[in-house]
């Protein structure tokens, strides 16, 4: 995986964070979802680095990065808390401007930084995501049905006993699509209980803290200023629940631009060229 990418473990304030990084060129730091890790981004970020500096961490609470300590509020876990990771992360590599791209839960983090960060970010792209406030306005019996783990994962204990009981079969997942090296870098993720408490977590701060920090933003009028790409998956159910995924973006991003990928809700793994060409395409216009 990554062949001629530097693999090591850089220590910001409040986190250690596995990261590997490699190329040449304008900085892009890619974002990983919910169940995995960076290694999500092994068939894309090598390609990438043909004309930037990728770097591809683990974020705070998932795969072999450092998880936070719980609080009542999920601080720790929140999208704030791991956008000032990413910003640190990169100011020690060197970048004090650089383009961000977030897939999943991963887009949370990603988008979060370009609203707190807009001095440091050139451009933002999300992948498979709309804002949380967004999505919860438009809670009906088919988001319900749907993405009902939202929900269940905010419970206390339940969810973490629920997946480890047999992580295989909760989270799936296929060597065939993934890699073989990077199947088994997401069964050792999900077989360890910490990560899978951290992966968590991050879902109990979405409806908590991070809910409120977007409020915050809507109140104060706050947008996202860098131009923006909207990616999600044709065959996943973003479209599907939410109808006009740009449309709702547009009020949160104003210069956001996307399209449908042909592929499941692991469009990295499952289009990745595809997804490397619209990024680089975006990428090539904008930083």
């Amino acid at each position: 995986m990554f062949k001629g990418f530097t693999h090591t473990v850089i220590n910001v304030s409040e986190a250690e964070l596995n990261v590997r990084y490699g190329g040449n060129g304008p900085p892009v730091l890619l974002l990983h979802g919910h169940p995995r890790t960076h290694v999500t981004w092994s068939k894309v970020a090598p390609e990438l680095a043909k004309s930037f500096t990728v770097v591809c961490p683990d974020l705070r609470g998932f795969g072999r990065s450092s998880k936070p300590a719980d609080r009542p509020d999920h601080a720790g876990s929140s999208k704030r808390a791991k956008a000032k990771d990413c910003i640190e992360l990169m100011s020690q590599l060197g970048f004090e401007q650089f383009a961000l791209v977030g897939h999943d839960r991963g887009s949370y983090t990603a988008y979060r930084a370009a609203l707190d960060y807009p001095e440091r970010i050139t451009c933002l792209a999300v992948l498979d995501c709309i804002p949380i406030l967004e999505a919860l306005s438009r809670c009906n019996e088919k988001f319900a049905r749907q993405w009902y783990h939202w929900f269940f994962f905010a419970q206390p204990e339940k969810p973490e006993r629920a997946i480890l009981a047999d992580p295989d079969k909760w989270y799936g997942g296929q060597p065939e699509s993934m890699g073989d090296e990077e199947y088994v870098e997401f069964r050792r993720a999900i077989h360890d209980p910490e990560t899978v408490h951290g992966m968590i977590e991050d879902y109990r701060a979405g409806l908590y803290i991070d809910k409120e920090h977007e409020l915050q933003d809507r109140q104060l009028g706050r947008i996202i200023e860098c131009p923006t790409l909207c990616l999600w998956s044709k065959f996943d159910d973003l479209e599907d629940i939410y109808g006009d995924v740009l449309g709702i973006w547009r009020s949160w991003a104003p210069d956001v631009t996307g399209k449908a990928i042909g592929s499941g809700h692991h469009m990295a793994e499952e289009a990745p060229e595809e997804v490397t060409a619209e990024l680089r395409d975006f990428l090539l216009q904008h930083i």
